[in-house]
């Protein structure tokens, strides 16, 4: 037995409790020791059955995930769960699983090997492995199917959703919902002497092989339209709907094959580099451990437009009353509707209750003046992205918020540094950079200013978990982390489409490598005029290695603004969807012309190595300029805030998987033939 999992008895029944904290993660030695107990009960007659159990507020949330990484390289041998967990299943003797907390991949793999599962009814149960680019690995998916049947499997193990209790008990995914002391509960189910009933042996709820092969059929696009390009969601189907056609231990086989080959993928090590990245970001190098962060009671949200009213949301999904000011009575009114739409439109879909959705309109307080501000202990503006604008509206802020109150700016460009100039508490101005729609996106880009102290940044971040959103903080800079490095791609992406390039082949060559969308369709979305701003302040601020005069700049010229406006590199009607624009690419070439700009072909892999060796050197200046802390900082940013697919780990990580070296080699060749856009950066010099 493991020092890992401890017994005793109560009455005549052995209760096993794994007690590997904080998770009861499937570390080595767990499921070693459950099965041991197990085995030395058969020969015990005084033990008439077992109970398994966690210890603390779950019983196992998974497996260890580091362990995936050492076995990768090397240092340790593949984790062989199955033979232990039909040991347990094996048992002459009944085996109850007592489920409370978070019983997800691992855990409900050893869940099902036992012969029954009662559940505390907050228990949340699942297969989530997708999400770290594997699938199921002991038993998961030939187990799953004969419980609840194929089609929620593949929900299950295909997406990655979790299911509650109660509805785990409708699928009879477990046995009993209790509300009493589980092992209590679990001990007298088994003191009425039921048999032993092993997961394997259930076939009834499985399909013939023609029907699994059908609901496959019908699952797969959405998963191309769900999970585009991902490899385990596909492997999740076939392990799946395996079940139907092999006998349990070639399921098992079957099984074991594709989730090695996910191991061994590449997109694996990635979306685990994703995982414990989102964990990474939240320690700050020097932020003292004894900062204590301020207790957020109200706070204040200035502009009621799209992001101050996302913003708004946010706060009352938090549980935190919110007062929303807006100047403008019929914008006040917009956002509320807005809000309002949101939330019935979330209860529709049963993501809240109604009830949920009333609680949360209850905690926002719409107000055309100041008043309540006085009280807010965190304020933040959400105001056009205007300089001069948001200082008045700072000014204002410092002569009403109480001492000792957050004032923060959701700017995404602007100089935090000269906000807080505009007050006598330069060291309580903070930026929150939340991305649209802020009630669905995850991540806050949190500005950290030169005069903002410990406690407002300890705030921002215990905040930020408060609100569900990962935390990335970015010294003060010209766009930050994000937009900083969004302006050189993007730059590369006009400067193919000048160079010879269709203007859809570029952001299809983008989109087809993983890219929630190309880079020109982006200009397009958040508006030419967006950009063309943002360029001029750049230059302004003397990041020179943009282009003064693009392409880009001809179509903002000619009012052509995106989707806005109904056309910019695309046309766009009523519904917004995109038509390719024959006269855009006929102006290129004449625009090429003029400027005596070569043309010549480009590959889908040329176009993506050049964009993406932009976005990496960007990142790199960034990094070297100390602006991020981290590689893995970049990578967060751009994983969470700009679309960059999670399986491919972010632009910092991608640099490590091409070599650091080969890039700066081919960023020093273009550096020396087409000038200081391609300056490798201090980082990749390195």
């Amino acid at each position: 037995m493991s020092d890992l999992v401890t017994t005793r008895r109560l009455d005549r029944v052995l209760v096993v409790t794994i007690d590997n904290p904080p998770v009861n993660a499937l570390a080595p030695g767990v499921a070693e020791g459950i099965a041991a107990a197990v085995h030395a009960a058969q020969t015990d007659e005084s033990v008439e059955g077992i109970v398994v159990v966690g210890s603390g507020s779950t019983f196992v949330a998974g497996a260890d995930i580091k362990e995936f990484g050492r076995i990768v390289a090397g240092e340790r041998p593949m984790l062989a769960l199955n033979p232990l967990f039909n040991e347990i299943e094996s048992s002459a003797k009944p085996v109850v699983m007592a489920l409370h907390g978070n019983v997800l991949g691992g855990g409900l793999e050893l869940a099902m090997a036992g012969h029954y599962r009662i559940a505390d009814r907050r228990t949340k149960l699942g297969q989530p492995e997708v999400k770290l680019g594997l699938i199921p690995g002991a038993g998961g998916t030939q187990r799953l199917p004969r419980l609840v049947g194929l089609e929620t499997a593949l929900e299950m193990c295909v997406f990655g959703e979790s299911i509650n209790a109660p509805r785990a008990l409708e699928l009879g995914l477990v046995d009993f919902v209790v509300e009493t002391d589980l092992v209590q509960a679990a001990c007298a189910f088994l003191l009425t002497a039921p048999p032993p009933r092993r997961t394997r042996d259930h076939t009834s709820n499985l399909l013939n092989p023609d029907q699994a092969q059908s609901l496959a059929g019908r699952v797969k696009p959405e998963v191309g339209r769900r999970l585009r390009l991902q490899t385990a969601p596909l492997a999740a189907v076939d392990a799946i709907c395996s079940a139907a056609s092999l006998p349990f231990e070639d399921g098992l086989a079957h099984e074991a094959k594709l989730f090695a080959e996910c191991l061994y993928g590449e997109q694996s090590s990635a979306l685990i580099h994703t995982f414990f990245g989102e964990r990474t970001v939240s320690r700050i190098a020097d932020l003292p451990k004894d900062a204590k962060p301020l207790e957020i009671r109200l706070a204040g949200v200035v502009g009621a437009g799209t992001m101050g009213a996302g913003i708004a949301q946010c706060y009352a999904a938090a549980g935190i009353p919110v007062l929303l000011k807006d100047a403008d009575p019929t914008a006040l009114e917009r956002g509320m509707t807005g809000i309002r739409s949101a939330l019935a439109g979330q209860a529709a879909k049963g993501r809240i209750t109604p009830q949920e959705a009333e609680q949360r309109l209850a905690l926002i307080t719409p107000i055309a003046d100041w008043s309540g501000f006085e009280r807010c202990d965190l304020i933040i503006e959400a105001v056009f992205e205007d300089l001069d604008l948001k200082r008045r509206v700072f000014a204002q802020l410092d002569e009403i918020a109480r001492p000792g109150a957050v004032l923060a700016s959701n700017t995404s460009t602007l100089d935090i540094d000269a906000l807080a100039r505009c007050t006598r508490r330069p060291e309580r101005v903070v930026g929150h950079h939340f991305f649209s729609p802020a009630p669905v996106m995850k991540l806050l880009e949190v500005v950290r200013g030169a005069a903002t102290d410990d406690e407002v940044l300890a705030t921002t971040m215990a905040l930020a978990k408060r609100l569900k959103k990962t935390a990335v903080v970015s010294r003060n800079a010209f766009g930050f982390i994000g937009n900083r490095m969004f302006g050189p791609y993007r730059a590369q992406a006009v400067s193919i489409a000048e160079e010879g390039a269709a203007p859809w082949d570029v952001d299809q060559a983008l989109y087809d490598w993983g890219m929630a969308m190309g880079p020109l369709a982006v200009g397009d979305l958040f508006g030419l005029d967006v950009a063309w701003r943002m360029k001029q302040m750049a230059l302004k601020l003397g990041i020179a290695h943009l282009d003064a005069d693009t392409f880009e700049d001809r179509l903002f010229g000619q009012g052509r603004l995106g989707q806005k406006s109904g056309a910019g590199w695309y046309l766009y009607g009523s519904d917004r969807k995109l038509t390719q624009d024959p006269d855009v690419e006929a102006q290129l070439r004449l625009y090429a012309a003029e400027m005596a700009i070569p043309q010549r072909r480009f590959s889908p892999e040329r176009i993506v190595e050049r964009c993406l060796d932009a976005l990496i050197n960007e990142g790199g200046r960034l990094l070297a300029e100390g602006v991020a802390q981290r590689e893995v900082d970049v990578d967060m940013v751009y994983v969470l805030g700009y679309g960059f697919p999670a399986w491919r780990g972010g632009p910092m990580y991608c640099a490590a998987r091409t070599g650091k070296r080969k890039i700066y080699e081919r960023m020093l060749r273009r550096y020396e033939r087409y000038g200081p856009f391609w300056k490798p950066s201090e980082w990749l010099r390195a």
